[in-house]
């Protein structure tokens, strides 16, 4: 029972990253800050993100994670027998930018190497693609609050068994191009 309260605990302080790593998809029509954040600039005569990296959905997706981090810290009096931190104490505004940012950080950074590499954007790189948000969230969570080795393998390891079902549900509803 012990290991079930730590995935979910896993599960719930990656929440806000995950939906981070979402949102960009949920406002890709908005007109807002729609430009990328690479200003289309190449290096080594390949785009550095590509046009699908925008200001938009940095800006969306940190917000969704603030977001979430503050319904978490409203719902934490439920959650206080498997959360891995007390939501009561912590700054909710700064753990959800790190986990938003950080997600969004991860992914932008797997994507500069799948372009100097070749890989088209939407194109899959297994295991890359299923990580790369939570290696981000993990790293700028690091910043404010460190957990022992075991936490972020797991994480990694269901988190990233999951991103492949979300990301199922999110084609099969017409959200996304591709299935994985």
């Amino acid at each position: 029972m012990e290991f079930f309260y730590q995935l979910l605990g896993i599960f719930w302080l990656l929440l806000p990253a995950g939906i981070a790593n979402m949102a960009p998809v949920l406002v890709k029509n908005i007109d807002f800050l729609d430009f990328p954040i690479d200003a289309g600039k190449k290096f080594r005569g390949k785009e550095i993100f590509g046009s699908h990296k925008t200001f938009r959905g940095f800006f969306f997706g940190t917000l969704a994670g603030i977001i979430i981090a503050y319904a978490q810290g409203i719902f934490y009096p439920f959650a206080k027998s498997f959360a891995l931190i007390d939501y009561s104490a912590t700054n909710l505004l700064l753990l959800g930018f790190l986990l938003g940012f950080g997600a969004l950080a991860g992914d932008s950074i797997k994507s500069f190497f799948k372009r100097q590499i070749g890989i088209k954007p939407g194109q899959e790189w297994w295991f890359f693609d299923q990580t790369d948000w939570i290696v981000g969230a993990f790293m700028f969570l690091s910043i404010y609050h460190q957990f022992n080795f075991s936490i972020y393998l797991i994480g990694i390891v269901l988190m990233g068994m999951l991103h492949p079902l979300i990301n199922l549900a999110g084609y099969y509803l017409g959200m996304k191009k591709n299935k994985f």
